[in-house]
């Protein structure tokens, strides 16, 4: 049976009207989440080099990051280098860097888990060993605050963040926020380091 087209439209008018609520609260949401993320993601407090005991690098894909670390290392700001590795191994430049001579000591590790709270683990057993009380950690722009509460839950000394130039599409840019804004939501649920 064919439903007459004044039925048609009536029963669409209402679906439409079902939704628009539904429509309203996700973009408000999404609204919300860009304003009060612009801050934490695409703004976030960053410190500037200065002599510390050590720079840590996390670890994440290009190699912006690892570049911004060494030049920092060569310019005298700390006599240690800590470069995460999550690859085990795998990212041959990376290892290079590690088996090279430099005027500073650089140390790859692999972190185990391989995420950031993995990394400050690591963080915090080197520094124990070396006797780290300041360091300065590089990572990408989006991560830097989530980086920060990590890393200061693991290791008590002084922490300055750094962010690696970061160039990011549109589409990069949300997909780092939804996966730092999952990020907090986890470290939230994990407690000590």
């Amino acid at each position: 049976m064919v439903m007459p087209d004044a039925q048609r439209f009536s029963v669409v008018g209402r679906a439409r009207r079902r939704w628009r609520p539904a429509l309203a609260a996700f973009v408000c949401a999404f609204l919300v989440l860009a304003v009060v993320g612009y801050p934490v993601y695409v703004e976030p407090q960053v410190g500037t080099p200065h002599h510390a005991d050590a720079i840590v690098v996390l670890g994440g894909p290009g190699s912006g990051r690892y570049q911004l670390g060494l030049e920092l290392a060569r310019r005298g700001y700390a006599p240690q280098l800590l470069l995460s590795d999550p690859s085990g191994g795998e990212n041959d430049w990376l290892s290079g860097i590690c088996r090279t001579e430099h005027p500073f000591t650089a140390i790859c590790f692999d972190p185990h888990p391989a995420t950031t709270l993995g990394e400050a683990r690591e963080i915090r057993a080197v520094a124990k060993m070396r006797g780290w009380s300041d360091i300065i950690v590089i990572t990408y722009t989006p991560h830097v605050s989530r980086a920060r509460y990590i890393v200061q839950r693991c290791f008590q000394g002084s922490v300055t963040m750094l962010a690696a130039p970061t160039h990011l599409s549109v589409v990069e840019w949300a997909w780092a926020y939804a996966y730092q804004t999952a990020g907090y939501a986890k470290t939230l649920l994990e407690s000590g380091c």
